[in-house]
């Protein structure tokens, strides 16, 4: 508490200072002209500059949450639609079969190294060696997007997935039956090495003969052990731990299958840096997948720069990058959650933390260099006799949702649960925002909610912000309405005659502008709208207001 009342403090000082000095200078001069982004009579275009970033740097352990600011990390949202795009999926988290960037890129792949195998193979015969090829199975050969999507939505479950696994639903990945067949009938032996386990051993190798695959011996597939019964860590396998890492595992099974079973292990075949890590192989190869990462540390002493995940990335909002990316670029996805937990300071509970992260100290920076501005922008408004008031939405806005998305729901919106988290008021505040709301309203400025939740919602809504700390918002001011929600179609809760829509369900921004319009009417209050302030782009578009403020949040996109 003596943080915010702090916080309070400075804002509110800061915002008489910004005050004292434009009103000397704007008092008296011709009103704001165009409701435009950024200060007022900033431009003619309402819409300046209110586009989602495009460029990212992101590090796969998610450490890059601690230096990316929100709207420098992949969205989340954003990011599964480029996946799907990659791979095909129209939105029911089903692959395409036939064709998508995804089965083009493998081809591709596969095509240039089935063009070696030949003299690869010739090679390590003529230098007296017993050629291999070592493969991994999961998105190497044997394809489980449908599982990870469809059913899981990419919230891994081992129970879930050892039903896929003993019913055998795995298709082959694309072009690799191709390959492994056509290596196996030029003389190489194929290894399996999975992170399967012995209990799944049978069922993999039943799934894989089922796609087409020849040559797979349960001699020559390796999978991991259990720790029961007769399932016991091999004697040609030490770790630093008692849990092996991946890299432990998979490097020292390549190590045995060269050094005790005396093969040259030619090509090393995999879709995750662990799998390839480690070295004993001649040549690695990594097939793209952006759906999942496992990492693992590299053996004591081992340097492989060349084995390491992408760091820059370029990512439409809408999802179309996935047709222009290769899987490489596209951000993976469990790298983007450990960026996300990273910075909302959450320890990989689903929790953010409400004290200090990265998250909190950017919202705070924000409200800081915005407060004063606004305040400013009120008082020199209640002077003009403008009725200024500033417009906040709801959910990542004034009400912080993170321990519900992620904790909750594991980035899978569900809006029945969100109901109940509504009625029942869990949302903490967003952080620094009921001082933005306060410094606003001392200032002069009346303080309007417009939110994408519903009319059955709003009391529940409104409750929720006063408790948390938002006495100045209520559903009425004055005799006119302050809070805006949104309209259900059932009884009396209809589309309001101010908002005209291009189809039966209108869009966010067409709700939001055209709701934000009628604020700044006489039906609706004839208010100013000097700010504006959302967490999406689509709070923000469509004008009426003389200032725009995007808040991060790159845990959903509302387009």
């Amino acid at each position: 508490m003596r943080r915010i009342a702090s916080t309070s403090r400075f804002l509110s000082v800061a915002a008489v200072g910004a005050v004292l000095m434009i009103t000397s200078t704007v008092v008296g001069g011709a009103p704001a002209s165009a409701h435009g982004w950024g200060p007022p009579g900033h431009g003619a275009d309402p819409d300046a500059g209110l586009t989602p970033r495009t460029s990212f740097t992101m590090a796969p352990d998610g450490s890059s949450g601690a230096t990316q600011g929100g709207e420098g990390i992949p969205n989340i949202d954003s990011d599964k639609k480029t996946i799907a795009t990659y791979y095909g999926d129209p939105g029911t988290g089903l692959a395409d079969r036939t064709d998508s960037p995804y089965i083009r890129e493998v081809r591709a792949i596969v095509d240039r190294q089935t063009r070696q195998l030949r003299q690869i193979h010739d090679r390590a015969v003529r230098h007296g060696e017993k050629p291999a090829i070592v493969l991994d199975a999961d998105d190497t050969t044997l394809w489980t997007y449908d599982m990870e999507v469809a059913d899981m939505h990419f919230v891994f479950d081992p129970a879930e997935q050892d039903v896929w696994v003993q019913d055998q639903r795995f298709p082959a990945v694309p072009s690799m039956v191709g390959f492994v067949n056509t290596a196996s009938s030029m003389g190489f032996t194929v290894f399996g090495l999975t992170g399967r386990n012995d209990d799944q051993k049978a069922a993999t190798l039943a799934n894989l003969t089922k796609v087409g695959y020849q040559g797979f011996t349960s001699d020559d597939f390796f999978t991991k052990w259990t720790g029961k019964g007769d399932s016991t860590q091999p004697a040609w396998i030490t770790c630093a731990t008692a849990s092996c890492t991946t890299v432990e595992y998979k490097a020292q099974t390549r190590r045995h299958i060269e050094q005790d079973l005396g093969y040259d292990i030619t090509l090393n075949v995999g879709d995750q840096w662990s799998d390839l890590q480690g070295g004993f192989a001649d040549r690695s190869v990594k097939l793209p997948n952006p759906t999942y990462y496992l990492p693992s540390t590299n053996l004591p002493g081992v340097s492989e720069p060349r084995l390491a995940p992408r760091t820059r990335f370029t990512m439409a909002a809408d999802g179309s990058s996935g047709a222009t990316q290769g899987g490489e670029g596209i951000p993976n996805i469990d790298s983007v959650k450990k960026t996300i937990a990273t910075y909302y300071g959450d320890p990989g509970t689903g929790i953010a933390d409400k004290t200090d992260s990265p998250y909190i100290r950017e919202m705070r920076s924000i409200v800081a260099r915005q407060a004063p501005v606004i305040a400013a922008q009120c008082v020199v408004a209640r002077h003009q006799h403008r009725n200024p008031a500033i417009v906040l939405d709801a959910d990542d806005t004034t009400l912080w949702t993170y321990d519900m998305e992620v904790a909750d729901m594991h980035f899978v919106f569900d809006p029945a649960e969100q109901d109940v988290w509504v009625q029942d008021q869990r949302f903490p505040a967003t952080p620094s925002m009921t001082s933005l709301a306060g410094v606003a309203q001392r200032a002069g400025c009346t303080v309007i909610g417009l939110t994408g939740r519903n009319d059955d919602q709003k009391a529940a809504t409104i409750a929720n912000l006063q408790k948390v700390g938002y006495p100045q918002i209520t559903a009425e001011q004055r005799g006119t309405q302050t809070y805006y929600t949104k309209w259900t179609g059932i009884g009396a809760s209809q589309q309001p005659a101010y908002i005209t829509c291009a189809s039966a369900k209108c869009t966010t921004v067409e709700y939001k502008a055209q709701t934000r319009a009628h604020i700044e009417t006489p039906s609706g209050g004839r208010y100013d709208i000097v700010a504006n302030v959302g967490d999406q782009y689509s709070d923000l578009l469509g004008g009426s207001a003389d200032r725009a403020v995007k808040l991060p949040n790159p845990t959903y996109y509302l387009p």
